[in-house]
């Protein structure tokens, strides 16, 4: 075994180990869970015992993690730039562990469209929180105000936009795959303005 291996196998027994304690779970509360004997569980938490990847599968499913979380590593590269939008005043990060998800900060300075066919309507989640100013979320026919720190979370199949109030505004947004590409889709063919990417 490498140097690198043999931190790895160490990282994961703690993991383990740290995952066990954090449920407030006995050795034999896990081991019970995870099919498996409490001497064996010790042991491989203790690195006694050889770490074989169906015993860590099974760990994984008792301890509700997935063996790529167990078995990550850290890297160096922790700190994202963003990718810059000044035509719409956003800046746009991708969340790495899921490349799917994006981070949007965007300041918004016209109101949201009243007419629900300026409005945009795609599968996916979205969540924001106004950092500051208020905002008026438009969702189908109803309005809503958000004020700084107010957030929403909402499926982005209803018609939707977001505005300023009365003066400008920021707003963080959280959106998933599918309602990062409904607003590309939209923002190429002049969709409703001021709604994130």
């Amino acid at each position: 075994m490498t140097q690198e291996d043999d931190d790895l196998d160490s990282l994961v027994r703690k993991r383990l180990r740290a995952l066990r304690v954090a449920q407030g779970w006995s050795l034999e509360e896990l081991a019970s869970r995870a099919h498996l004997s409490q001497s064996s569980l010790s042991r491989i938490e203790n690195g006694q015992r050889r770490l074989a990847l169906d015993q860590l599968v099974t760990l994984a499913r008792a301890l509700d993690t997935t063996l790529d979380q167990l078995v990550e590593t850290a890297t160096d590269d922790v700190v994202t730039s963003p990718t810059i939008d000044s035509a719409h005043g956003r800046m746009r990060w991708t969340v790495k562990a899921d490349p799917g998800m994006s981070v949007v900060r965007q300041r918004l300075t016209d109101p949201p469209p009243e007419n629900p066919a300026r409005m945009r309507a795609h599968p996916g989640r979205e969540w924001l929180v106004v950092l500051s100013g208020t905002a008026v979320l438009m969702l189908g026919h109803r309005r809503y105000r958000l004020e700084a720190n107010h957030a929403a979370e909402f499926p982005t199949m209803l018609p939707h936009a977001i505005g300023a109030e009365t003066g400008p505004c920021e707003i963080l947004g959280i959106f998933d795959r599918d309602a990062r590409r409904g607003h590309q889709r939209d923002d190429g063919d002049g969709g409703a303005q001021n709604a994130p990417e």
